[in-house]
């Protein structure tokens, strides 16, 4: 069906993106491709290395879901901070990524873990690495004919710590900023520190800032240290909420925070 639309259709999971974007007028198809009523895009699949979930997985499930939770906090710990409960009832984790919003929570942890997106077409099958699959704001590498089934969340390695902090005006509201970190401990000292951002790149991508803190013992940063790091890294841009340079020092400390989050004894992973 989709090949047949091309361009005039929309795939229509969740809808609490899509919806919206039709509201505003952002988008006019002529046709709304519903995959509700396709059975086996609705399960969680938990491994060692991934998470994997379908096309259908709604945030609250996946949210709720313990072993994925165990396996990769780093899904729980951002899923709460998506939208509001009744969006996260229907709003699904794979629409969220293939929405492509660079404001959107989970965007921004598919680069960080390194996720797969595993896309079908009439043509066959193919996997797009998360870091290759964001072109832009809304724009994505997926061809107009395939269809997302799923996204497999990479694990991280042993010893690994993750946090998630944001800033909006009001709960459940686009974060002015967010930032998602991760910090790799290995005998006593980090060996690695990655972060990813919410609202302030143009794509969701990751910044490695391993180099400042590795060799380090966690509880005895100063992670104040990667605030300018972060700072020339990310490219907010003003609106009628908050101007650039806000968005950037606000990101900075939120990276801070999580970071010394990470660092707390009381976090694993």
């Amino acid at each position: 069906m989709l090949r047949e639309v091309g361009h005039d259709g929309k795939v229509l999971a969740g809808g609490q993106s899509l919806i919206p974007v039709l509201n505003m007028r952002l988008a006019q198809p002529a046709h709304l491709v519903d995959i509700n009523g396709i059975s086996g895009l609705a399960s969680v699949e938990v491994s060692d290395t991934a998470v994997r979930v379908g096309a259908l997985v709604r945030h609250a499930a996946l949210e709720r879901e313990a072993s994925a939770r165990h396996t990769l906090p780093l899904l729980s710990q951002a899923l709460g901070n998506v939208a509001h409960p009744a969006i996260r009832n229907r709003g699904t984790t794979v629409g969220s990524i293939a929405h492509a919003d660079a404001a959107g929570e989970m965007p921004a942890v598919a680069v960080l873990t390194a996720a797969v997106i595993e896309a079908v077409s009439a043509s066959g099958t193919r996997e797009i690495a998360a870091a290759d699959f964001f072109q832009g704001p809304l724009e994505t590498t997926l061809a107009e004919d395939e269809l997302i089934v799923a996204i497999r969340f990479g694990t991280f390695p042993a010893g690994t710590r993750t946090a998630f902090l944001e800033s909006a005006r009001r709960q459940g509201d686009y974060a002015l900023a967010g930032v998602a970190a991760a910090l790799t401990v290995a005998d006593g000292v980090v060996g690695r520190a990655l972060a990813s951002f919410v609202s302030v790149t143009d794509v969701p991508d990751i910044l490695d800032l391993t180099e400042a803190v590795r060799g380090q013992e966690p509880g005895g940063i100063d992670w104040s240290v990667v605030d300018d790091l972060v700072q020339g890294h990310v490219s907010p841009e003003a609106d009628i909420h908050a101007t650039a340079d806000y968005r950037r020092a606000l990101v900075g400390e939120l990276t801070r925070r999580a970071f010394a989050r990470t660092a707390a004894p009381e976090v694993s992973a």
